[in-house]
C-alpha cells in the first residue's frame, strides 16, 4: 500500500514541503513517483521517517541523521537506541519540571514574606539545562556564521560555557518575568534585555537585522527552541521573537 505526499503530510505533520527538500538531499526518497509527478511513500519510508522525527526531537541535524541512517543495520537496534534516548529526555524534562517547580515555589513564598529576590540556592534556577543541544539548527540555517560560532565555542573553558548557560537561563527567566506582568515588547526594559542577547549573539557573530529577526522565528517555529523558552514560560518563545523584531527593526535596521 502506498500514500501520497499529502497523505503522509497530514499523518506525520511534516509538511510536504520538508518532505521534498529532504526528497532533493537524498534523506528520505519516495518509494516511487506517480506518472502525475507526485511523490508516494511505503511502509519502508514510513519507518524511515518516523526515525528522522525521532532524532529530530532528540537534537540532532540532517547531517547527522543521514550519517547515522546510513549506518545502521538493523532497524530494530536502531529503535531501540532511539527509545533509550528519548527515555533519557524524558528523565531530563523531569529534572527541567521539578527546577521550575522549585523556583514557582521560592517565588510564591517570597512573596508571601515580602522577602522579594531572595533565592535561597540561585544554582538551582539552573539544573537541567542544556543550552548547547539547540545549536544544531542555527548550523543548518547558517553554516558560516555557526562556524564562527564553533570556533569562539572552542576557545571557552567548561567555567566559561557553565558562566554563559547560567547567564543565558537567566535572561530567559527576566524575559518570563516581563511576559507574565504584561510588558509590551516595545517597553525599554525589554529593549535592554534583548539588546544584552543581541551582543551576546555578537561575541561569535554579527547578525543583520533580517537574520537577528529569522533567528527569532527559530526559537518559534523549531521544536526544540521552543520548547527551550517555553518550559520557562508558556508563550516565551513569540514573546522573544516579537521583542526581537522590534529591537532589529530599531537598531539593526
Amino acid at each position: 500500500m502506498g500514500w501520497s505526499i499529502a497523505e503522509v503530510a497530514r499523518m506525520s505533520g511534516v509538511t510536504s514541503r520538508t518532505l521534498r527538500h529532504y526528497d532533493e538531499i537524498g534523506l528520505l526518497v519516495p518509494a516511487y513517483i506517480g506518472s502525475s509527478g507526485h511523490r508516494h511513500y511505503e511502509e519502508a519510508e514510513l519507518l524511515r521517517l518516523q526515525q528522522i522525527l525521532l532524532m529530530r526531537e532528540l537534537g540532532l541535524g540532517l547531517r547527522e541523521i543521514a550519517a547515522v541512517l546510513e549506518s545502521q543495520v538493523d532497524q530494530v537496534v536502531a529503535l531501540r537506541e532511539h527509545r533509550r534516548r528519548l527515555l533519557a529526555e524524558r528523565d531530563r524534562l523531569d529534572v527541567l519540571a521539578h527546577t521550575v517547580g522549585r523556583t514557582i515555589a521560592e517565588l510564591e513564598e517570597e512573596k508571601d514574606t515580602r522577602d522579594m529576590g531572595k533565592v535561597s540556592m540561585p544554582e538551582n534556577l539552573f539544573t537541567g539545562f542544556d543550552a548547547a543541544r539547540y545549536e544544531a539548527a542555527a548550523g543548518e540555517q547558517w553554516p558560516g556564521q555557526a562556524a564562527a560560532s564553533a570556533q569562539y565555542a572552542a576557545t571557552l573553558t567548561e567555567a566559561d560555557q557553565e558562566r554563559l548557560q547560567r547567564e543565558a537561563t537567566a535572561a530567559m527567566i527576566r524575559m518570563a518575568e516581563f511576559l507574565q506582568a504584561g510588558t509590551p515588547v516595545a517597553d525599554a526594559a525589554v529593549q535592554a534585555e534583548v539588546d544584552a542577547h543581541y551582543r551576546g549573539i555578537c561575541r561569535m557573530w554579527t547578525p543583520s537585522a533580517g537574520a537577528f529577526k529569522a533567528l527569532g522565528q527559530t526559537y518559534v517555529d523549531d521544536a526544540q527552541w521552543r520548547g527551550a523558552y517555553d518550559r520557562i514560560a508558556e508563550g516565551l518563545a513569540a514573546y522573544q521573537r516579537d521583542a526581537m523584531a522590534v529591537y532589529a527593526d530599531a537598531q539593526l535596521s
